[in-house]
């Protein structure tokens, strides 16, 4: 039985990716898909010779290495290593393509291994298959290129590899499209080869499954990393505002709903400078609350809250193209995008009916969006299970996300820049909370679908991305800094006590 070794390169053609625009002189061959050109000399011999037939169209990587050294061979690779980002490979079998294979990742070249055809093989369950400009492609968190199944016969053999199956049994099968277990096990060494597949080893058993380190990355956590981050995939990241001249931008500040509107307190900065502890003291007094005191939190300290979290502090009118409308508010975000609201339900809070509320960060108010009681004993009751039912939650913060405000400007990366922002967002209110005496506490499951019913919301243009519980301390804890001459309980022994102990509690 053979296992992994490498696979002889005949039945490959190699040529430049459609796009990609060739400029050949006398002494030089530049390469330019539009991003990052590469200039490579050509001063003569083999392979420089190697080079233009390869500049001229697809051609076989036999015909191309067969006629050059073993050193001139090596020096190809490594050009074609160079090159990875513009060159495709074809898997051709009988004289037909069954796969195209474009690398993804710099300085990585695809290596096929060899199959033996009576060694079981499946689909590795990070593999996903998808429609990409018009062909079905089959890509990987795991793997460095994406395969073109340019052929039936390879759409039917990956379909077959749900399952685990060896190269002789999809030869006798119609989905392997009349290929022979030779063939088969070809193709099958490619996608082994680029980590789409894995074969099984002499005990029948798939390294994968006893692997610690894969068993512990779900599949679409690995996508997502490999997504938003460069180095593992080739497509454009980052602000490259796409959609300019064809999309317009969304405004930075989102048109309140209709409704019965409660106008908020808004504190007087200088009073609350004068009484917040230092920045050490609500970071070290930081913790999670999950149950509050008999008397619940109050309109007023509600409205500070909300005005000290998330209120509109400047907004700058935008111009033509890329000059779009910008907002700050207490926390950052990339881009000054600001492209979180926030909705309240809330079961107590002195001096505030229950309901379901919009905070308007312009006007600082809230605003009834639905009163149905329940929606809003719906909403609770999962906050509430998302803290182990240790919560009865007074007062539910959830905040959505207008997903276009950052995918106009963000490709690639703007639902995870959505989440970092929901991040910043979580330790402000926790800092906040705990400067104001208040009982925080993030959640980290939220119902999406339940709250865009409830909000009145399009789930695909804004809906939940985070949760947040807030409420009045409950008794036992320390008083709130206003009251406890609180900047200065870190140099307090028995502070320190308590501290530790939270912190080793939390």
């Amino acid at each position: 039985m053979a296992y992994p070794t490498t696979l002889p390169a005949p039945g490959v053609t190699v040529a430049f990716r459609d796009g990609v625009r060739l400029a050949v002189t006398g002494t030089s061959l530049d390469v330019s898909d539009g991003d990052r050109p590469i200039l490579l000399r050509l001063d003569g011999g083999d392979l420089s010779a190697a080079l233009r037939r390869l500049a001229a169209g697809p051609v076989p990587l036999a015909e191309l290495t067969g006629v050059l050294s073993t050193a001139d061979r090596s020096a190809l690779h490594r050009v074609l290593d160079r090159l990875a980002r513009f060159v495709v490979r074809s898997v051709r079998v009988d004289g037909r393509d069954l796969v195209r294979i474009e690398h993804t990742a710099a300085g990585h070249e695809h290596r096929a291994v060899v199959v033996d055809p009576e060694v079981p093989v499946r689909l590795s369950r990070f593999a996903l298959c998808r429609r990409r400009n018009g062909a079905l492609v089959l890509e990987s968190p795991l793997a460095k290129v994406r395969v073109l199944l340019v052929d039936p016969a390879a759409r039917g053999v990956v379909a077959a590899l749900g399952d685990q199956v060896t190269a002789a049994d999809l030869a006798a099968r119609a989905e392997a499209g009349g290929l022979g277990a030779d063939r088969v096990a070809v193709l099958l060494g490619h996608l082994v080869g680029a980590g789409l597949a894995e074969t099984a080893g002499q005990d029948g058993a798939f390294a994968a499954d006893a692997d610690p380190v894969l068993r512990q990355w779900d599949f679409h956590d690995l996508l997502f990393h490999s997504r938003i981050r460069a180095g593992r995939y080739d497509d454009p990241l980052g602000g490259l505002f796409p959609y300019v001249g064809s999309i317009d931008p969304l405004p930075a500040v989102k048109t309140p709903p209709d409704g019965p509107s409660v106008p908020l307190f808004r504190p007087d900065l200088d009073e609350v400078l004068a009484g917040d502890p230092r920045l050490t003291v609500a970071l070290e007094g930081r913790r999670t609350f999950r149950q509050y005191a008999a008397e619940p939190i109050t309109l007023r300290q509600l409205g500070e809250f909300l005005y000290r979290v998330a209120r509109v502090r400047v907004r700058r009118p935008g111009g033509q193209g890329r000059d779009v409308e910008l907002l700050s508010k207490p926390y950052p975000t990339g881009g000054a995008a600001y492209e979180l609201e926030l909705y309240l339900t809330v079961r107590r809070c002195a001096g505030l009916a229950p309901g379901i509320y919009y905070h308007d960060p312009v006007g600082h108010r809230l605003v009834l969006v639905n009163d149905d009681p329940d929606d809003r004993v719906a909403l609770l009751r999962g906050a509430a299970r998302a803290t182990g039912d240790e919560a009865d939650p007074d007062l539910l913060i959830t905040m959505t996300a207008r997903f276009q405000r950052v995918s106009w400007k963000y490709q690639g990366m703007a639902y995870a820049t959505t989440l970092r922002h929901t991040g910043v967002l979580y330790q402000t209110m926790y800092l906040v909370a705990t400067a104001m005496g208040l009982a925080p506490c993030g959640i980290g499951i939220g119902d999406a679908d339940l709250s865009a019913r409830a909000f009145g919301l399009d789930y695909l243009r804004e809906s939940s991305v985070g949760d947040f519980l807030l409420g009045s301390r409950p008794p036992g804890n320390p008083p709130s800094w206003q009251e406890a001459d609180g900047w200065h309980m870190l140099n307090d022994p028995a502070w320190a006590v308590w501290a530790g102990e939270r912190l080793r509690a939390d």
